[in-house]
């Protein structure tokens, strides 16, 4: 399987593959291993309609239903779009642009739920004529580097996760709507240990909150800290859409976040996320484990 770096320290572009064929036994075991490896896939001139969206996504493990915060019994998708139900352009101060905003912080996918993603797998379906890119930063690369005064800190830090705790750095509002506070908070290690090759990570968000053991303004700095380290220059790469993109990543090992564009135009991004498993690690990131 051919591939060329995106970024110096994580990420490969893989060439000549179409998504639409892979299967358990031809394509998946070798996209699989790159996963594991570089964390950061991109698929370009791809053709992924929602069936072959989630066939794929289920290679990985079960899919997420984000709105119930669980494994899915019945997987759908759930775009990343401004276009609302009515096929309006969501307004400037509407909750879907709110939600949209957001977004625009260092994030890992879904820390907030009672089990958090594996995998994001997201596709370009309407771009916008300029902006609207998504940027990533290894988390595995930031513990590597990581000074070992932080490192200490974090090795053992055990952090709480809240989605309402996102969306109020953007609109006290949106923080309130029950979509964002029905799942309460989480708690998570701060490393995530990959059970295939031994590589840790910070597992780390603009969800999180609080650090067990420390004050609360102390623990956001921290949380800050490490984020701000993670995303530091230099270790960003930033993805400028083309139809037919598709990116993979590893929530376990990434950092992402969008980027504005004009509101008033259409962007919209397919998506799912694959929850992760024991098999993935999830029970080393438990506390008390």
């Amino acid at each position: 399987m051919r591939s060329t770096p995106l970024h110096s320290r994580f990420g490969v572009e893989i060439h000549d593959v179409d998504l639409t064929r892979v299967t358990a036994d031809d394509g998946y075991p070798e996209i699989r291993a790159a996963f594991e490896s570089h964390s950061l896939l991109l698929f370009r001139n791809q053709q992924l309609d929602d069936e072959a969206h989630l066939a794929l996504g289920a290679l990985f493990g079960p899919i997420e239903d984000r709105s119930q915060g669980r494994n899915g019994p019945e997987p759908r998708m759930d775009n990343v779009t401004n276009r609302m139900a009515d096929d309006r352009i969501a307004a400037p101060d509407d909750h879907v642009t709110l939600n949209l905003i957001a977004n625009q912080l260092w994030h890992t996918d879904s820390t907030f739920l009672p089990v958090p993603a594996l995998i994001n797998i997201l596709a370009a379906c309407v771009l916008s004529s300029r902006g609207g890119e998504t940027e990533f930063a290894s988390t595995r690369a930031a513990w590597r580097d990581l000074p070992e005064s932080l490192k200490a800190k974090a090795r053992h830090a055990v952090v709480h996760h809240s989605a309402a705790h996102s969306r109020a750095k953007v609109s006290a509002e949106l923080a309130r709507l029950e979509r964002y506070t029905k799942w309460g908070s989480q708690a998570w290690k701060a490393v995530w240990r990959n059970p295939i090759n031994g590589e840790d990570s910070l597992y780390i968000a603009s969800h999180a909150f609080a650090v067990d053991g420390l004050p609360e303004a102390e623990g956001r700095a921290l949380i800050d800290e490490l984020i701000a380290f993670a995303t530091r220059p230099g270790t960003v790469y930033t993805h400028a859409w083309r139809p037919g993109d598709v990116l993979i990543w590893d929530e376990r090992a990434v950092l992402h976040r969008g980027r504005p564009w004009p509101y008033e135009e259409e962007r919209t991004l397919a998506s799912i996320c694959v929850s992760a498993r024991d098999v993935d690690g999830l029970d080393g990131i438990r506390p008390g484990t």
